[in-house]
């Protein structure tokens, strides 16, 4: 399995205007835009700014728009949703009471009509020349989307260049799913306040991307295709959670290492071990017909170790995914994990977890990370579930690194696979015995996949 690679970073693409980039999501399927009802501000609005009645009227001479935010239904792909776009040439896209009128009236439009929300973000931030008043836009926004994630309903955000300040904080960073344009800027802090010698890398699309804030980083050629897929994959049109979807259909087995079940632990860790085997990426490839990846932990890292996302199966059903890839599982990895069963369960979308792990990372920047709260969350996102898990067991299944991915009671095996308290070569070390007694105790671990199914562990063997 190999790393999402880093893109490296680019020049921003050229600047669209809000309806520019509403019509390159909905190209000729259109949009019906919505309006607020008119609310009139004080001259030179709450705080009395001196020429803010001029800037404003300045701006909509030069964009034709009245505020910094267009919004309204339109169709992507085949999918109904609510778009709200910004408008960077009308003060820079900031937000002031105005536009928050018309952020809440698109999340409350979302609500009502029961669509997914598409937010496509270019701003610098709160608008100065209405102080406080501005900024608790931020609150507002954040209460909507509250409700509209309270309701079972996706976001996604598109974000722009610049998207900075409070609204890469809450339209932004809020979305369950969050993609980015090529070269843009991103960040909370805009260009102007932050240090002089900071790293503009870390300010980028790229950057972000990298540091497991942003899902992906799409060409703008490429973004109606993959919004259209990620609206189908989250938006599959079931009843709502008190009415959970079919349980994900358990992978085909994949060609084994070797014929006919183990006949020794030993055997079984070593089938386990062998890079004959077939890793994550072959069950994956074979199950969907569209895989969409979310990258990163969203607390500045990212796991190479660990694939997560939404796919579609050649049938169109929807399954949310979670796979070790057969190295240790850092805390990144886990917080990933649990972020996807979580949105999963939030959209009534069934989830596959695929395990093998030699165990959880045990080193000190792990520990540093935090890999026993990580875990903990895990364990916790999948005992809360009420979407069904499935899990499929197809290599190494290394203690609670491993356990935590498991659905209780779902679990299944492959003829490639064990799952064990700890490794074998670890419980001789901890009973002191002897080195060429590792295999007996294996045996004693009963380890196996016939011996999981036995005990009650797993359900099946899948070969």
């Amino acid at each position: 399995m190999s790393a999402d690679p880093s893109p490296a970073p680019t020049d921003p693409a050229p600047r669209l205007t809000a309806r520019e980039a509403i019509a390159l999501l909905t190209g000729a399927a259109g949009f019906t835009e919505h309006r607020p009802p008119p609310r009139t501000l004080p001259p030179d609005g709450p705080l009395g700014w001196t020429g803010y009645d001029a800037a404003r009227e300045r701006a909509a001479e030069r964009t034709g728009e009245e505020e910094s935010v267009v919004y309204g239904t339109g169709l992507v792909g085949d999918r109904a949703c609510v778009l709200l776009s910004f408008e960077f040439g009308f003060l820079g896209g900031s937000l002031g009471q105005l536009t928050g009128d018309r952020l809440e009236a698109a999340y409350e439009l979302a609500l009502t009509r029961r669509l997914p929300l598409l937010a496509l973000v270019a701003t610098g931030g709160s608008r100065m020349q209405e102080g406080m008043v501005a900024l608790t836009q931020l609150q507002r926004v954040a209460a909507a989307s509250t409700r509209l994630r309270a309701a079972g309903l996706a976001q996604i955000a598109v974000v722009r260049d610049p998207t900075t300040g409070g609204g890469w904080a809450t339209v932004g960073a809020g979305a369950d799913v969050v993609l980015a344009l090529p070269g843009a800027q991103v960040g909370f802090a805009g260009s102007r306040v932050r240090p002089p010698d900071a790293d503009p890398y870390a300010y980028g699309a790229e950057g972000q991307f990298a540091a497991g804030q942003v899902d992906a980083v799409v060409p703008p050629g490429e973004l109606p295709g993959r919004v259209g897929r990620w609206l189908r994959a989250l938006a599959p049109g079931f009843p709502g959670r008190h009415d959970p979807p079919p349980a994900a259909p358990l992978p085909r087995a994949q060609p084994c290492s070797a014929s006919g079940l183990p006949a020794s632990g030993r055997e079984a860790v070593e089938r386990a071990r062998s890079a004959q085997r077939p890793r994550a990426e072959a069950y994956l490839a074979d199950y969907f017909a569209v895989r969409l990846p979310l990258h990163g932990d969203r607390c500045g890292s990212t796991d190479p170790g660990l694939l997560a996302g939404f796919g579609l199966r050649a049938d169109g059903q929807p399954v949310a995914y979670v796979a070790q890839c057969g190295t240790p599982t850092r805390p990144a990895g886990y917080r990933t994990a649990a972020r996807t069963i979580r949105l999963a369960d939030r959209l009534s979308i069934p989830v596959l977890t695929l395990v093998d792990t030699p165990g959880a990372a045990n080193d000190a920047e792990a520990e540093r990370a935090g890999a026993g709260a990580a875990i903990a969350d895990t364990f916790a996102a999948i005992a809360a579930a009420q979407v069904p898990v499935t899990t499929l067991v197809i290599g190494e299944g290394g203690s609670g690194g491993a356990l935590a991915l498991a659905a209780p009671g779902n679990t299944h095996v492959t003829a490639d696979s064990y799952f064990s308290v700890i490794a074998p070569e670890l419980a001789a070390a901890i009973l002191k015995r002897p080195t060429e007694e590792t295999g007996a105790t294996a045996d004693q671990l009963r380890l196996r996949p016939q011996d999981l199914v036995e005990l009650g562990i797993a359900r099946s063997i899948v070969r």
